[in-house]
């Protein structure tokens, strides 16, 4: 896997549900490296602190390989990099590969895969439609969130080295008990054991199966 693009944004004003709110998800593509800190990306806007940064959430990275999958099914937008709201553009990121749990050294930073993207009505808005979060939602493409473990700066053509697996449930595993595995109680039992699923993936698990769990 190998960084493509590296992307902050500044806050913006959008209209939700009739109200104007701000959001951090217009990202931009920039130049320089950019600085992974501990909740979040150094200089990017992060407005909505209970759904997006933090510990477990700290860097959001999407692959470029989904993006010709997209385009296809909205050839009217004008598309960049960052269009997802990721920090991270990455080339050969597969959920179908990549463990929850998994650390990477990329750059000087060194990250821990720490849950799946759930899309919000703040991804409708960025695509200008929200059957866009139905459809995120049934792809197995939901990019990844990282905790930072070592804080460090990471830049464009910087390649990712695998350092630890200890898991064998993939990303797209997990993401799948939002979507076609909704009622697959054994593989939800599973996954909530895995200690370095972050807290509110696992709430939010656990919110969907409810008394089942």
């Amino acid at each position: 896997m190998k960084v493509i693009s590296t992307n902050i944004a500044k806050p913006t004003t959008i209209i939700r549900n009739g109200k104007e709110v701000q959001t951090g998800i217009y990202k931009k593509s920039v130049k320089q490296p950019i600085s992974l800190g501990l909740t979040d990306v150094v200089g990017d806007a992060v407005i909505d602190r209970k759904n997006h940064g933090g510990i477990d959430k700290a860097c959001y990275l999407y692959s470029t390989d989904h993006y010709p999958f997209w385009k296809e099914k909205f050839p009217e937008l004008e598309w960049s990099w960052g269009m997802f709201g990721e920090n991270l553009s990455v080339e050969g990121l597969d959920e179908s590969k990549i463990m929850i749990g998994d650390v990477f050294e990329i750059g000087t930073a060194i990250v821990q895969v720490s849950e799946p993207r759930r899309p919000c009505s703040i991804l409708g808005i960025r695509f200008a439609t929200q059957k866009m979060v139905k459809q995120f939602h049934n792809t197995d493409f939901p990019g990844i969130y990282v905790r930072v473990l070592k804080e460090g700066s990471v830049k464009a053509g910087d390649e990712f080295m695998l350092k630890t697996r200890n898991e064998t449930t993939s990303v797209t595993k997990v993401y799948s008990l939002f979507s076609y595995n909704s009622g697959n109680i054994e593989l939800a039992q599973s996954v909530l054991k895995i200690t370095t699923l972050s807290e509110d993936c696992k709430n939010a698990i656990k919110s969907r199966f409810k008394t089942q769990l």
